[in-house]
């Protein structure tokens, strides 16, 4: 790659930013395509994030990707902000326009072509979902939007559930979430369900911790998709293979809210085939 007067720029914020696979998905598309882009991470301390958006824009970075924890935190310092981003609070792609930036939610589109990719559907399905965070409530909102039948939205503490649900509820015009206690798990219809593994439990280095540990629940599981990429494969996903199901990590869902994210940026359509390039480079840091 050569990098000259010529090169647009654009980048990763967040904190921390160190172990982030990113460059790998837009660096390669860039040299595959053709682009004259170069993507870095960049480290933004607390209470910096302004700044940080500002000093982009003065910049003239083409654009950005928003991590953990500013997800919410940078919707102060946008210009606008894309409808589907809005309606779930969190934005993860900044897309350099007159005046300042525009923000995305690429996450959700991404877990979307990421299950579809793996043959996983949600319309018309019944859906568990663990978690009642940020992630969890975006992928409650997705449920919702693309036609899950229900989504029994399983959480610690039942009120922040019941908050989510009642959020996600109002937006989609129906009740489709149904709030409950992750002990609530007894109480599920008889039947197999599609399950999202939400949360930051069996992330590294922690990689036995396991949200609902009873081999119970995972018996009425069909399919498990866990958030979760690293370790390749978490506890939870060993649980629904041990009980029968397909599982799968989130590897993907970063891969395609990737590519969402370059396509926004370059007005461009990234083929398939490109897309599964990159995904065996990002593979290869774990396999």
């Amino acid at each position: 790659m050569i990098i000259d007067g010529k090169t647009r720029t654009c980048g990763l914020i967040g904190n921390p930013v160190e172990h982030t696979l990113s460059p790998v998905i837009h660096n390669t598309l860039a040299e595959r395509l053709g682009h004259h882009m170069v993507y870095v991470p960049f480290l933004v301390e607390e209470g910096r994030l302004a700044d940080a958006v500002k000093g982009a824009d003065a910049l003239n970075l083409l654009g950005l990707n928003v991590t953990v924890p500013y997800k919410s935190e940078v919707i102060a310092s946008l210009r606008d902000i894309d409808t589907l981003a809005k309606n779930i609070g969190a934005v993860n792609t900044l897309v350099k326009t007159e005046g300042g930036y525009k923000g995305y939610n690429t996450d959700m589109e991404g877990l979307y072509r990421a299950m579809d990719s793996e043959g996983i559907r949600i319309e018309g399905e019944d859906i568990i979902l663990l978690g009642a965070g940020g992630a969890a409530r975006a992928v409650a909102y997705l449920c919702a939007s693309k036609g899950a039948q229900k989504v029994y939205l399983l959480n610690r503490t039942l009120e922040k559930a019941q908050t989510v649900a009642g959020e996600v509820n109002r937006t989609i015009g129906r009740d489709v979430i149904v709030p409950m206690t992750l002990g609530d798990y007894t109480k599920l219809p008889d039947r197999k369900f599609l399950a999202i593994q939400g949360t930051s439990v069996g992330l590294s280095p922690k990689v036995e911790d396991v949200v609902i540990a009873d081999q119970a629940f995972y018996q009425k599981i069909h399919t498990g998709f866990d958030l979760i990429y690293s370790p390749w494969e978490t506890r939870f996903m060993r649980l629904v293979k041990e009980n029968g199901g397909a599982a799968y990590n989130g590897l993907k869902m970063l891969l395609y809210q990737g590519i969402i994210a370059y396509e926004l940026w370059n007005d461009v359509q990234v083929s398939e085939e490109d897309a599964m390039i990159v995904y065996e480079k990002m593979k290869a840091h774990f396999i």
